[in-house]
């Protein structure tokens, strides 16, 4: 009835803004399709209303009714009814699927709940009369900067780019294979750990055990290669120490595979998985491994990962907790090691709209000697393509900052850095 009352309106006042002003579709008609999108179609190509005449004379079987509601009553009523319709499948579809799967019934329900949302319309936001918030939060991020970033490990790159943002951030990590971008995201992950925060880490190719002998070869430079193998030359009574003081931290370091996500992991199992675990960032090492809840059946995979990304960012403004995305350069992106070059953001792989939606975009490139490069492709707040070279001794995980080109450099010279820093790092206890 609500529907024939907002048509009778619009033909009776000769004036289209209760739809044009309350974001009114012909979803919301059901029953009326047709009469909806005659007076719409009228107005686009003439300018106005059509009078009650044209319109009858189209739609003869109708009966206009005499309205005195309000146009608030009436578009709470068409909104009301429209949420009912689209709830009621839903519901009865998850109802169905709780009789057997309880946890698929809630997964089900919650990759729906977007798009169960009640419409009340745009207002936006006068930018103006918040001024003063603006300020304030200028303030506050002055004084108090790192409540609003996080420290990345990398001091060079948090110079260029104020650290990893903790309210917006969907920071993208890409390379070729074997380029050691998964180290960096866990680098940063770790680094994160260490000042006192709580890290998700999902790691669809490697084991909880593989993760966690990196942790330790990145937070206090243990031989990668001895932990993982046994070796002898890491010290057992001393690496027992070390477990035992990590036991004592308040803070935890949570890794997860798709077998805990049921095979099939979504951005709401992400935002659960924050909320269960109060989790402060997130690293996705292989984006590629997450499923579009949006999707469509003949959907490619470049407008899946496309959607996954944009719901990522809106996930990590809504959450307020930066998400680190690890993705895959395509064969164009190879560079050869002997020069400056890094893949440009056109060679990751499956889709373009994953740096469309990215706030900052890394590309990571091993050169000659030990060196390490860190490209800054994209960063939504201040500079971009510049180059961090790094020498970096992937065995006990530590990074050398190296201002100048290396790469022509003798390699004794190259060892000699890492050697130096392995010293200093020496008394593993320090980072504690």
């Amino acid at each position: 009835m609500v529907q024939l009352q907002i048509l009778s309106k619009i033909l009776e006042t000769h004036d289209n803004k209760i739809v044009e002003e309350n974001f009114l579709t012909e979803d919301f008609f059901t029953g009326y399709t047709n009469e909806f999108n005659f007076i719409q179609e009228h107005v686009r190509q003439y300018g106005n209303v059509p009078d009650k005449a044209t319109f009858l004379s189209n739609f003869p079987e109708i009966e206009l009714v005499e309205v005195t509601e309000t146009d608030k009553y009436l578009v709470d009523t068409i909104r009301e009814e429209y949420l009912y319709q689209q709830s009621v499948p839903v519901l009865q579809k998850m109802a169905e699927i709780l009789k057997t799967d309880s946890n698929a019934a809630a997964e089900y329900m919650a990759s729906h709940m977007a798009q169960l949302q009640p419409n009340y319309g745009i207002k936006g936001t006068d930018i103006i009369s918040q001024a003063k918030k603006r300020l304030e939060r200028f303030k506050d991020r002055k004084a108090n900067p790192k409540k609003w970033c996080f420290e990345s490990g990398f001091p060079e790159l948090d110079d260029i780019t104020g650290g990893i943002q903790r309210e917006e951030e969907y920071f993208v990590i890409y390379a070729r294979t074997s380029m050691g971008k998964s180290w960096i995201a866990e680098k940063i992950a770790t680094h994160i750990w260490g000042l006192g925060y709580t890290p998700g880490y999902f790691s669809p190719e490697m084991s909880d055990n593989s993760i966690g002998f990196r942790f330790d070869t990145l937070i206090s430079h243990y031989s990668n290669k001895d932990l993982a193998r046994g070796g002898k030359d890491v010290d057992e009574s001393e690496y027992e120490k070390y477990i035992e003081d990590l036991a004592q931290r308040p803070n935890h370091f949570y890794v997860t595979t798709l077998k805990e996500f049921g095979g099939s992991l979504t951005v709401s199992k992400v935002k659960n998985w924050i909320l269960q675990q109060k989790l402060d960032v997130v690293v996705i090492d292989g984006l590629t491994y997450m499923s579009d809840e949006r999707g469509k059946k003949n959907d490619n995979k470049s407008t899946a990962l496309t959607n996954i990304s944009e719901d990522l960012m809106s996930l990590s403004v809504e959450m307020q907790v930066p998400i680190i995305a690890v993705v895959q350069a395509n064969r164009t992106g190879v560079v050869a090691t002997d020069s400056d070059d890094t893949p440009e953001l056109d060679t990751i792989r499956d889709s373009d709209g994953i740096s469309h939606n990215a706030s900052t975009v890394l590309a990571i490139q091993q050169k000659k000697n030990n060196i390490v490069m860190l490209c800054l492709k994209k960063h939504r707040n201040g500079v971009r393509d510049v180059n961090l070279r790094y020498v970096w001794d992937i065995n006990t995980g530590v990074f050398t900052f190296v201002p100048s080109t290396v790469e022509d450099e003798p390699k004794e010279r190259t060892r000699k850095k890492v050697d130096d820093t392995k010293e200093k790092y020496k008394n593993k206890t320090d980072v504690f």
